[in-house]
């Protein structure tokens, strides 16, 4: 039987332990409130002004925008958005996952030749590469300190640079889409080039009779597409960054909700054992006084 003080420490670690996830719990709901109302607002934006970009860009002969060139992809970018904070269950374990995935399936090849960049947006991803040398280009851990569009399009504007440049071919984001607090959807989208046509194959028919409208527009629609195509870039990744925040918060609260469940379940254990251990003490205590009466009277 377990002794009866190691018992009574335990039971005031596992009592610590619960508050403490129970406050972590309260936390993460107040910013998920936040995080959450933030990317159901952007949501409808962002789409529409993907379908708005596609529509356009299907009635104008010859893109000559240097983001949609669609080359070889000998050169990759990956974007890893993960978190800089653990105690989320497997949200960051998941997101190094698909990140795996996509480097060891899809560009072994690039990988194998030192062709592949990785840029961190969250501390959590950023030091599982760092650590086993891949080729980081930085680290953006700060941008969840003060997530707004200026400090997300600053880190866009520098990919888009690079890659008007030629020294990406290809852009993908690996972050988790958020659904609910309880579910996170891993999510790998490619955001350079921009192809816009692409999701004309994924519309509704009503998607499709809407396609038909042609759009007043001035001064022109070359114009609009050369100041709409980057708006949309930074856009995509922004919300890309939203949809991880918001997942985060879902996931750490959902895991501390579970964490303080086992700490309860835990605790009623500790309690039955110390109780149990009590009794045996002083079942032993009144054996030990019974038999030394019964010695005394008998001698």
């Amino acid at each position: 039987m377990a002794n009866l003080k190691e018992v009574r420490n335990r039971i005031t670690s596992v009592t610590s332990t619960q508050q403490i996830t129970k406050a972590m719990k309260m936390v993460s709901a107040a910013k998920l409130k936040r995080a959450t109302n933030a990317i159901l607002q952007l949501r409808p934006y962002a789409n529409k002004l993907r379908d708005i970009l596609a529509d356009v860009s299907a009635s104008v002969e010859g893109n000559n925008s240097p983001f949609t060139i669609d080359r070889e992809p000998n050169k990759v970018l990956i974007v890893v958005v993960s978190s800089n904070r653990g105690l989320a269950g497997a949200f960051n374990a998941n997101v190094i996952k698909a990140t795996n995935n996509l480097i060891f399936n899809k560009y072994a090849e690039q990988h194998a030749k030192g062709n592949l960049s990785i840029i961190g947006i969250g501390k959590k991803g950023y030091d599982f590469y760092a650590k086993r040398n891949f080729n980081m280009i930085a680290n953006h851990s700060d941008l969840f300190s003060d997530l707004n569009f200026g400090s997300v399009s600053m880190v866009t504007e520098f990919i888009m640079e690079q890659f008007k440049e030629g020294n990406f071919d290809r852009v993908e984001v690996v972050y988790n889409q958020f659904k609910n607090a309880a579910v996170q959807e891993l999510t790998t989208e490619q955001i350079l080039p921009l192809l816009p046509a692409e999701d004309k194959t994924q519309h509704t028919h009503k998607a499709k009779i809407e396609a038909e409208v042609d759009y007043i527009i001035e001064p022109s629609k070359e114009k609009i597409i050369e100041e709409l195509i980057p708006k949309a870039i930074k856009i995509q990744l922004y919300k890309a960054v939203l949809d991880s925040n918001a997942s985060e918060h879902g996931a750490r609260m959902t895991a501390m909700d579970k964490a303080t469940e086992n700490a309860g379940d835990l605790l009623r254990s500790l309690k039955l054992s110390y109780n149990q251990a009590r009794q045996a003490a002083i079942t032993t205590e009144l054996t030990e006084i019974v038999s030394g009466a019964a010695a005394l009277s008998n001698g």
